[in-house]
């Protein structure tokens, strides 16, 4: 063997060493949840591999309180579209938390107040951040609030006190539409979806309220083609669990598609959509498993299986979330107090278990994966 061949072949073995030869030891992003803790809320962080699977990454304190409860909303975590800012409600102390996203785990930035009572869901778009507060759930008003964020991370609020429907309504989240223009909120109390369009600048202009097609809309995800896909927990009642999807125009108007497609469960509640719009997931609460749904190219929802996970009856399986590969997808199950992640087959959208991180406090909200 020649001198060069050598030197290539103790090169390899370097790089070998240094970096691993397997693509489940490369790093492949995250997973970040909220210990929710009245004493003080932290974000924890799982290190996500190329694999899926993953591992303790840190915990990092957010400057505020949690509830020390669950929240019953969807969003309490949400990052950016360029994975550079972290947000998070601190729904005890009435404020937000801002953290730069780095490999190595998270860098605070700050921590300010959310402009309402008892913020519980997040949304981000381009350089904008709207938060709800659900403060008609103690003794206050439920409002949306806006904040522009800097190149820096740093919040400036900039509308306030934005009226849902009624004072105490039951919000669940907001979120931006995909093209930025709409702000969508469930309300699990009143049955009612409202529909914000914005104005130049972010700023709120008219509201539309639309009756939900069942009852207790939950969760949503938008799929492509600005079909929204909504949960309905149909008051948790066992085996009565629906999902819903409507065509959202530009207008702000909504057209029903499947008015309530059953996946006899109790109380589906949390929604995630695979990138490529074809599978949708909703677990149930109630019933401990997570659904999965066909979504058509028209919007159309049918049911693929109706336990295509199944976490136990006393799991509590909530936030639902998955990376933009739509490889992978990850629950928070609250009664068990875990972290079960499953890869996604893309031909049948079946679900595949892979590790599980336990230790969770039952009060942990919120689901962010990058």
């Amino acid at each position: 063997m020649g001198m060069k061949s050598k030197l290539i072949i103790a090169m390899f073995w370097m790089l070998t060493l240094a970096f691993g030869s397997s693509p489940a030891s490369a790093d492949a992003g995250a997973v970040y949840t909220l210990n929710n803790s009245s004493a003080g809320n932290s974000v924890l962080m799982y290190n996500r591999f190329a694999n899926g699977q993953l591992s303790l990454g840190g915990t990092f304190a957010t400057g505020g309180l949690g509830s020390g409860a669950g929240l019953g909303s969807q969003g309490a975590l949400t990052l950016d579209a360029s994975n550079r800012f972290l947000f998070a409600v601190n729904a005890g102390s009435n404020s937000i938390t801002v953290f730069q996203v780095t490999y190595s785990g998270l860098n605070f930035i700050e921590t300010t107040g959310s402009a309402g009572q008892n913020p519980i869901s997040l949304t981000s778009f381009g350089n904008l951040l709207y938060v709800l507060n659900a403060g008609g759930g103690v003794g206050g008003v439920d409002t949306l609030a806006g904040f522009t964020v800097d190149s820096h991370g740093h919040l400036t609020n900039f509308s306030k006190n934005i009226a849902l429907s009624a004072s105490a309504v039951g919000p669940a989240q907001v979120s931006f539409n995909p093209e930025g223009n709409l702000l969508v909120v469930t309300e699990k109390g009143t049955n009612n979806i409202d529909i914000f369009s914005l104005n130049e600048g972010g700023t709120v202009g008219s509201m539309k309220v639309i009756a939900s097609a069942a009852e207790t809309p939950f969760g949503f995800a938008f799929s492509k083609r600005d079909y929204l896909i909504v949960s309905d927990a149909v008051g948790g009642a066992e085996g009565a669990g629906t999902m819903s999807s409507y065509h959202l125009r530009a207008e702000g108007t909504i057209h029903t598609i499947t008015g309530s497609s059953p996946d006899n469960q109790g109380a589906p509640c949390w929604v995630a959509i695979t990138p490529d719009s074809r599978f949708a997931y909703t677990t149930n609460t109630a019933s401990g498993t997570i659904s999965s749904y066909i979504v058509g190219f028209s919007g159309k929802l049918q049911l693929l299986n109706a336990a295509a996970a199944d976490l136990g009856s006393t799991s509590g399986p909530i936030d639902l979330a998955m990376g933009n590969d739509s490889r992978f997808i990850y629950v928070l199950a609250t009664g068990t107090g875990v972290i079960r992640g499953y890869s996604i087959t893309a031909s049948s959208g079946s679900l595949t278990p892979l590790n599980t991180m336990t230790g969770l406090p039952v009060s942990a909200v919120g689901l962010a994966v990058r």
